[in-house]
């Protein structure tokens, strides 16, 4: 019998406030529709030199994606892997995404990914869950790439979602949206804001589902966040975010040998977060207290809770003409339990300031200087403390030239995946796991944006990562007695270059190729060369986005955490879709219909072996607006 979708306490809260939507004041909107980037919207450097590539909603409508590894399928440094249309089978192959090579070790993962800045991930297990993470209601997907310690710590790179605000004017907007095609696949969003004087508020609702291109390929995801917002006077606001997902994959099996075919993974997260915000003219932050909590629940097999609750403070400060000082703490409380095997965790405390200085000087002939400097400490109630560094400058001519260069440190300790596995291979491992240090890892780039005109832009990052200290066990005789050690060293280099042209008002055209080389040669999810293309254009009613992938030959499934070798690899490949639109003003000012054709060449590819993703699929759908 197929489960049903249930709402969590937070849910039904959620779904209480929507006809308070309906008695707040509406007026007029003046969108003006502007044809969007394609592929990406930018890529982008801040005063401290951290490189990060944005996707916002616009993108995500083009890409036609339902989900997070959809919408980050074209971005340049990223691959993804599923095995179904709609859904995430667990947190590896069956559904992931992963950044310059970081990001495949399973358990444990070298990235993390966050909504509104908040850690949001399978914690028991200590890698993300991408189902845990709806894009309906989401104005960006922020890449990134590299450790920023200013901006996040413990993780060697990042995913964070970005939610929708409440507009600054008075009054309710919205769209709703409805699809469905191939495969049974089926997709429902639902976005409402609005403003009245002091008050805000967002609501977005989700549904998706797919019966899969084989048997046993189903899908199903459930979403549903809030948020409330007030603003207390003209520098104090506070906001509260609540969110509920729920959702359920099948595994469709090796196609020859049908092994763990018709197995479901299901998954449920709940965020709760409160931010108070202030701005001043040179004083701006925030303080936020969240928590999340939900399960991982593979059937047959073993069902995985996770809670973390914790906070986050954020200052920026500009005491000098031209400085900046950007500080804050980090503190995360992570627990949870597996009661198939009888196991309770004890909680993990990690907590982290930092500090970060920068500082803009104004040189001739239009150049300005921005040497950057910044530090975290994290202090960790098993584990030992460690600390990080970065440096980075940024030369730029105005808007045109910026030529960047940064160093910095990466820490990412070992999570509660590691008491677990302890708990599985007792009394073998027994407490090794306590003795482990932090993985490190020694980020290098270097690159350089130009704009030579208005409508042309090219980014280059030359960048190298050196990762450090992986944690493994390991038994004799590789060791001389079983339990966790560090392994040795390995070096991901790359390069990425991107270019984006505007042509008048209807077209808008983007490129990106990307080229890794580890020295660690069955490193997972890493192919050698990736090229990205993307087509926007728009002429009077109509609009289209067409999209291109291609990418070489790669090693595929996550690496565990033993010294055992990954030799299995999947054929490089060349996919394309296809977005055709047509706007309906009796629909509302973002109203339209749209057709959208996936694997529009018909080809044969996988991300893991005997796991064939769909060929050829349609989808057709309208969109409204108020």
């Amino acid at each position: 019998m197929q489960k049903q979708f249930k709402f969590s306490p937070v849910a039904i809260a959620l779904w209480g406030l929507l006809p308070a939507a309906t008695v707040w004041a509406q007026s007029p909107q003046n969108d003006v529709l502007i044809i969007a980037p394609a592929v990406i919207d930018s890529n982008s450097a801040d005063d401290m030199a951290g490189f990060r590539t944005t996707v916002t909603s616009r993108q995500i409508e083009d890409l036609n994606a339902i989900d997070a590894a959809a919408a980050l399928r074209r971005t340049p440094g990223v691959s993804i892997s599923r095995f179904n249309p709609v859904g995430s089978f667990g947190g590896e192959e069956g559904g992931a995404v992963y950044i310059r090579g970081m990001g495949s070790s399973r358990p444990g993962s070298e990235i993390k990914t966050y909504i509104d800045g908040v850690p949001f991930y399978m914690g028991i297990w200590n890698h993300p869950l991408l189902d845990l993470l709806p894009l309906n209601g989401m104005a960006r997907l922020n890449v990134i790439k590299g450790p920023q310690l200013h901006e996040f710590g413990n993780t060697f790179g990042a995913i964070a979602l970005e939610p929708k605000k409440a507009r600054a004017a008075d009054g309710v907007s919205g769209e709703v949206s409805v699809r469905g095609g191939s495969f049974g696949t089926v997709a429902e969003q639902l976005d409402v804001s609005g403003r009245q004087g002091d008050w805000n508020f967002a609501l977005a609702q989700g549904h998706a589902s797919s019966d899969g291109h084989r048997p046993d390929a189903k899908g199903r995801l459930n979403n549903v966040m809030g948020q409330l917002g007030y603003r207390i006077d003209s520098q104090w606001s506070i906001r509260l975010l609540a969110m509920n997902s729920s959702n359920t994959a099948t595994d469709p099996g090796h196609q020859d040998t049908q092994a763990n075919k018709g197995q479901t993974f299901n998954t449920r997260g709940d965020l709760l977060a409160l931010t108070v915000a202030h701005q001043h003219d040179k004083v701006q932050g925030s303080f936020k207290v969240y928590s999340t909590e939900g399960y991982g629940e593979q059937n047959p097999g073993l069902k995985s809770n996770f809670k973390t609750t914790g906070l986050r403070w954020r200052e920026s400060l500009q005491p000098w003409q031209g400085g900046q000082v950007q500080a804050g703490l980090d503190v995360d409380k992570i627990g949870g339990d597996v009661p198939t095997v009888g196991f309770v965790a004890a909680d993990l405390r990690v907590s982290s300031p930092f500090v970060a200085v920068s500082h803009k000087l104004d040189l001739t002939g239009g150049w300005s200087a921005t040497p950057s400097v910044g530090v975290r400490h994290y202090s960790h109630n098993v584990l030992k403390s460690e600390s990080a560094h970065q440096a980075g400058l940024v030369l730029a001519q105005g808007e045109r030239l910026a030529l960047r260069v940064q160093m910095s440190k990466g820490v990412n300790y070992p999570g509660l995946d590691a008491a677990v596995l302890s708990h599985l291979m007792a009394p073998a491992l027994g407490n090794t796991w306590k003795s482990l240090g932090a993985e490190r890892l020694d980020h290098q780039e270097l690159g350089v944006s130009w704009k030579p005109s208005s409508d042309t832009s090219v980014d280059l990052a030359l960048f190298k990562d050196r990762v450090k200290d992986r944690y493994i066990f390991a038994f004799p005789p590789a060791v001389s007695a079983p339990g966790f050690v560090h392994l040795g060293t390995y070096d991901v280099t790359g390069t990425e270059l991107t270019w984006a042209q505007s042509m008048g008002k209807s077209w808008q055209m983007f490129a990106g190729w990307t080229h890794l080389n580890s020295s660690k040669s069955d490193l997972p999810y890493a192919p050698q060369d990736s090229l990205s293309v993307g087509i926007n254009w728009q002429e009077g009613p109509w609009r289209a986005s067409a999209d291109a992938q291609h990418q070489t030959r790669m090693t595929v499934l996550g690496q565990a955490r033993t010294v055992s070798t990954n030799t299995v690899q999947v054929n490089g490949f060349t996919v394309a879709n296809l977005r055709l639109g047509y706007k309906v003003p009796q629909l509302g000012q973002r109203g339209e219909v749209f057709a959208a054709i996936e694997n529009l060449l018909d080809k044969t590819y996988t991300f893991r072996e005997g796991y064939p993703m769909p060929g050829r699929s349609l989808q057709v759908g309208v969109k409204a607006s108020f």
